[in-house]
């Protein structure tokens, strides 16, 4: 599909036109918009960071039963499964102001059910606070491709990369809301897993007023990359954008990797991630040491970002994408072959954090560069809401998988999930300049 009009001259594959915007008009209004989606994204993760943590204890404490309990821990990645692709949609329409607010505003309604749900145990608004608060994670997604719609084509992968990394202090601050929980709590009468999500609701509802406030002009917008569905003449139908989108990688061979090693590096990190908790404790490891972990983990997945970002922008994203490969393999095996040694556990976890890393930041930005413009902002919406409902399913299945057998066969399991990818990378798939 030919890039609109107003985009020739400042993209080299694009002709002069006397109506584009200058370059250096281009990168001041990208400045700003990186300054907003950095504040928006580190305030905004606090909120969604405390889904996982806190609100799996929650989930415990309301539910008393294993089973709604497991269930309960995966409503919020299944809530950003639900609104990824209708997030991404409206952003095709509306611009990315109103989807990324809509969006931070929709988590801080859904955690403040959960003050409600905390506050008097109560199953129902449990689930759908958890839920709510899921487009927060979307959002959070969501924002590192919106970092890049008037990046600079070698700077792409970089401007992603910051957003993922900022998402870092967020993520390790969320889940120790419990702390101030616990001084709100005493001064108001508030549980303190309700008071956690009082906090967070706050931190979401401020993320969204700095979307809608400061992120003027809108990045998608400003260069006309929104795209609003014609109007439809008597009997006639539109497309539905899930089938754009899939027709799109029908003949797209470049988003089509791209999405596999994004869907692949997910399923095989929160799959291992989540019994990995289950495992440490069962061979004798207090919470602590399994929070010291998962901490751990975490920063493996979004320090190494900036880095990833400019291995892909300066050597393609091939390497990237084959060097997180490789890392995940390792973290593999080291689970399959040392799963008793508690050192080796830790590493390996760091290692699939890194490992994750490498592939997601890499694919995500081979994905907005493969994808075309028209369909550009519902595909990133699409891929993420597939990413997160696959994520929950292989949270699912490892629970069961591990009862039944043991933490090396299920890292041995995950091997075999990356072999597919492996094969990708080992062929001509990604046959493009920078690729």
């Amino acid at each position: 599909m030919p890039e609109p009009e107003h985009l020739a001259g400042i993209y080299p594959d694009t002709g002069p036109q006397p109506s584009t915007p200058a370059r250096s008009a281009v990168d001041a209004v990208q400045r700003r918009t990186m300054i907003v989606l950095v504040f928006a994204q580190i305030i905004g993760t606090v909120g969604v960071g405390v889904a996982p943590s806190i609100g799996i204890l929650l989930a415990g404490a309301v539910t008393d039963n294993e089973a709604w309990a497991g269930l309960a821990r995966t409503a919020s990645t299944l809530g950003a499964a639900l609104l990824g692709l209708p997030l991404g949609t409206l952003a095709a329409r509306r611009g990315r102001r109103v989807a990324l607010a809509g969006g931070w505003w929709t988590a801080a309604v859904g955690a403040a059910v959960l003050v409600v749900a905390a506050q008097w145990s109560l199953v129902v608004p449990l689930f759908g606070g958890l839920l709510l608060i899921g487009a927060g994670l979307a959002v959070s997604l969501q924002s590192r491709f919106a970092a890049t719609d008037l990046a600079q084509p070698h700077h792409k992968a970089r401007s992603l990369a910051l957003i993922v990394w900022v998402g870092t202090l967020g993520s390790v601050l969320g889940p120790n809301l419990g702390v101030p929980g616990e001084i709100i709590g005493a001064a108001t009468g508030l549980t303190v897993y309700a008071a956690a999500f009082l906090i967070a609701a706050l931190c979401l509802a401020v993320a969204g007023l700095v979307v809608w406030m400061w992120l003027r002009p809108d990045p998608l917008l400003f260069l006309g990359q929104a795209v609003p569905p014609a109007p439809a003449g008597p009997g006639s139908r539109q497309p539905g954008r899930i089938r754009q989108v899939l027709a799109e990688l029908r003949v797209n061979r470049r988003a089509r990797v791209a999405v596999i090693a994004i869907l692949t590096a997910q399923i095989v990190m929160v799959g291992i991630m989540t019994m990995t908790p289950v495992h440490l404790t069962h061979h004798g490891g207090s919470i602590t040491l399994v929070g010291i972990t998962i901490s751990l983990h975490i920063v493996g997945m979004y320090a190494p970002a900036p880095l990833v970002g400019l291995i892909a922008d300066r050597y393609g994203h091939r390497p990237a994408i084959t060097a997180g490969l490789g890392v995940l393999a390792a973290s593999l095996l080291i689970g399959a072959v040392k799963p008793d040694d508690t050192g080796w556990t830790i590493t390996s976890l760091i290692l699939l954090g890194i490992g994750w890393s490498f592939v997601n930041v890499a694919a995500s930005a081979l994905f907005n560069a493969a994808v075309s413009a028209e369909t550009r902002a519902s595909s990133q919406g699409g891929v993420d809401a597939l990413s997160n409902l696959w994520g929950a399913t292989a949270a699912f299945a490892s629970g069961p998988l591990l009862a039944v057998s043991s933490f090396s066969l299920l890292s041995i399991v995950a091997l075999i999930v990356l072999i597919p990818l492996g094969v990708l990378m080992a062929g001509r798939t990604l046959t493009h300049q920078n690729a």
